[in-house]
């Protein structure tokens, strides 16, 4: 028995993902083409990455259904990858290309099997660790976004802003006091 399967790891994603869409909201347009030091993504370019991030392993897992990574050609994945990820968008298709990439995965997720989970996927030779399931290489599209958003979150301070969740655990304490002092 798992305390963790497909079901989890949708809903882990669909929230994590709804925490990214609020930061995208929150950031002004105007702010898109802003970055916090040369050679950064800006954050359009950012949210793009994040709203694609999961291609590899739908490609991978769900299309290809791959037990081995070997003669997978990763840099003509990730070059196609990166000429879509270069294409100019406005706020609201980077917020439609966020929701609906965010809930096709999430969707593909919770139809998966425990037994799929549990597959192994072989690495090429010399790689560590040579082979991973497939559940550590779908869970990963979640925790690579965190990475992201944190990114975000530093940039939102940068542009004097309070992001969302900090905000909201601000606002938590706060209540918290105040329930104390009656």
């Amino acid at each position: 028995m798992t305390y963790y399967g497909p079901k989890e790891m949708a809903a882990s994603f669909r929230t994590v993902r709804a925490n990214t869409i609020n930061i995208a909201k929150e950031i002004p347009e105007e702010s898109y083409t802003f970055r916090a030091a040369p050679g950064c993504r800006s954050v359009a370019e950012t949210l793009i990455h994040i709203a694609l991030g999961a291609r590899l392993q739908e490609q991978v897992h769900l299309e290809e259904h791959r037990s081995t990574l070997v003669g997978f050609d990763f840099f003509a994945f990730m070059a196609k990858l990166g000429a879509e990820e270069a294409t100019p968008r406005t706020k609201a298709e980077i917020l439609t290309m966020l929701e609906t990439e965010g809930a096709k995965y999430a969707s593909a997720l919770e139809g998966l099997s425990e037994e799929f989970l549990g597959e192994s996927v072989q690495y090429p030779e010399g790689m560590v660790p040579p082979a991973k399931s497939r559940f550590e290489m779908l869970i990963a599209p979640k925790e690579h976004e965190m990475h992201h958003r944190g990114q975000l979150m530093l940039v939102q301070r940068l542009l004097g802003m309070v992001p969302p969740l900090t905000r909201h655990m601000q606002e938590r304490i706060a209540a918290m006091k105040a329930a104390a002092a009656k």
